[in-house]
């Protein structure tokens, strides 16, 4: 699988590029294969489940506020946690005007654009 062998090598590729590759670790073919899973894993999430919002951008960015930047940990926490942000959108999305749906784009707009907002005018330039 390609998050465990993967994520010690994210963390020294943290340090920069020359620390990175002193240390071993192949820093092209790492980020080759990086954007590649990513890139496949974004277009099959798209395909099966519609435009989600911002659900890729704002958990992962919570969650590195709130637990740093150990890539060891932030891969599956950001897997785990916007799941559970998707099922709890869906569960709003179904709830909040019954008997009729909104769609679970719509929630998620609503809630991941004031996020990503606050998150991108709070950091110091």
């Amino acid at each position: 699988m390609l998050i465990v062998p993967v994520a010690p090598q994210l963390n020294v590729l943290l340090r920069g590029d020359a620390a990175a590759h002193a240390l071993g670790v192949p820093v092209a073919r790492l980020r080759l294969r990086v954007y590649l899973v990513a890139s496949l894993a974004a277009a099959a999430a798209v395909t099966t489940a519609g435009t989600i919002g911002f659900v890729g951008l704002v958990v992962p960015h919570l969650l590195r506020l709130a637990f740093g930047n150990d890539q060891r940990m932030l891969v599956s926490a950001a897997a785990l946690s916007g799941g559970l942000a998707v099922m709890a959108a869906d569960l709003a999305a179904r709830t909040v005007i019954a008997p009729a749906q909104l769609p679970v784009g719509v929630v998620t707009a609503l809630i991941g654009v004031p996020t990503f907002l606050w998150m991108l005018l709070r950091r110091p330039r």
